[in-house]
């Protein structure tokens, strides 16, 4: 089956079109970026696989001129792969946010939509770029069924006293306030993939999985289900992010609103976009610029190296508590699969785990390796994300039951 894979922001758009032939076997195909949606000037990043890659300058007014830019990038000549839309055979979308209305993926349907655009209160700057790719796929390609594969979708196995906060309790009944938690594409993908890696039943496992990013979250999957995440209402709360500052005291959000005379865009703004390594380094939003920095020897670039290392390393002991033990520690997104230094960091703080380390294992980048020794009693291992392809699945698999 011929899978387009979307990825709808507010202002761009990722895609992969992949040819799924089953759960482990699938080429891909093509994938490409349309930027500045919207803007006086847009642009168009395609690579077909073997083939020259294609920059394209144009205005793309929306997103159904953005996906229209795709589909004569995938029926080009030169740089396409398509002969005719008519061999795409389902399309995928990654949404954010499908609070309690989904906890699994979804055929694209009018009722689903409906549902999607009252998720999205919980996700403004999300769910309506997801709709809109949504609708633009049906303008273009009316006929071709469409899935939906939520980021919040599977964390809703979550017990009741993980995701309630201890506030007045209308709060949940009227206003939906709970912890959701996010990554859930990509929890899900490298919980199954690395239970499997290191030889386990994902249905009789304890994995906690650590997607590092710009944006990082940690699970607790007992049994291949999540039971407990650190991103939270929104994905602000757990762990210090590239420009988020994960959990902080709620009352310093009032403090800090009365002394600088912030209203409360502009507190959030300085929570979600001016926090995190960029707020408590001076430096930069991204590790790689921290590591550099750190190596220097900026003061503040190394405390914020050792929040992160030591946040990740609280929440693993938190969730080994919570699931009394664990099997396999799963690094996973952009730090975790390319910092070896972090890797090793909190690794040699699990040792009352039982955790022995593989120090020359772990030089790998990018790729999946086991980085413990074969004795050691708590595996830990690199597992590569591959969010896309999950969501391919989840496509293919839908449609096909359809049919």
């Amino acid at each position: 089956m011929i899978v387009l894979v979307l990825n709808c922001g507010s202002s761009s758009l990722k895609y992969q079109l992949l040819d799924m032939k089953s759960d482990e076997v699938y080429d891909l195909i093509a994938k490409g970026l349309v930027e500045r949606i919207g803007m006086e000037t847009g642009c168009l990043k395609h690579q077909a696989t073997g083939k020259e890659k294609l920059v394209k300058e144009m205005p793309i007014e929306d997103h159904t001129v953005g996906i229209r830019a795709v589909m004569d990038a995938l029926l080009d000549k030169e740089y396409g792969v398509l002969t005719t839309l008519e061999d795409i055979e389902a399309v995928g979308h990654r949404v954010v946010h499908g609070a309690e209305e989904f906890v699994c993926s979804q055929l694209i349907t009018d009722k689903v939509i409906a549902q999607l655009e009252k998720c999205s209160v919980f996700a403004p700057l999300h769910n309506p770029a997801n709709i809109l790719g949504i609708k633009a796929v049906s303008a273009v390609l009316p006929t071709v069924p469409q899935v939906g594969v939520f980021d919040t979708a599977f964390h809703q196995t979550m017990p009741s006293y993980a995701y309630m906060y201890a506030l007045p309790y209308e709060y949940y009944e009227k206003y939906g306030v709970r912890r959701y938690g996010f990554h859930g594409t990509s929890h899900r993908y490298v919980s199954a993939k690395g239970a499997k890696f290191a030889g386990l039943d994902p249905e009789c496992s304890k994995v906690i999985t650590c997607h590092l990013g710009n944006g990082s979250s940690i699970a607790a999957v007992l049994n291949g289900k999540s039971i407990d995440t650190t991103m939270g209402f929104t994905p602000l709360e757990g762990l210090i992010m590239g420009t988020r500052c994960g959990n902080i005291d709620p009352e310093i959000v009032t403090y800090i609103q009365e002394k600088e005379g912030l209203t409360a865009a502009e507190m959030s703004k300085v929570l979600n976009k001016k926090s995190g390594f960029l707020g408590l380094s001076c430096v930069s939003s991204d590790a790689r610029d921290l590591n550099d920095a750190a190596n220097a020897g900026d003061e503040k670039a190394k405390l914020t190296l050792k929040k992160l290392t030591y946040d990740i390393t609280k929440f693993i002991g938190g969730y080994a508590a919570a699931m009394n033990g664990v099997d396999l520690i799963v690094f996973t997104g952009g730090i975790g699969e390319n910092n070896s230094r972090l890797r090793r960091r909190i690794c040699e703080n699990l040792t009352y785990l039982g955790v022995k380390f593989d120090y020359d294992a772990n030089v790998a980048t990018g790729q999946d390796v086991m980085i413990t020794l074969p004795d050691s009693d708590v595996k830990v291992a690199v597992i590569t994300t591959n969010e896309e392809l999950m969501i391919a699945r989840d496509t293919m698999n839908i449609v096909q039951n359809e049919e």
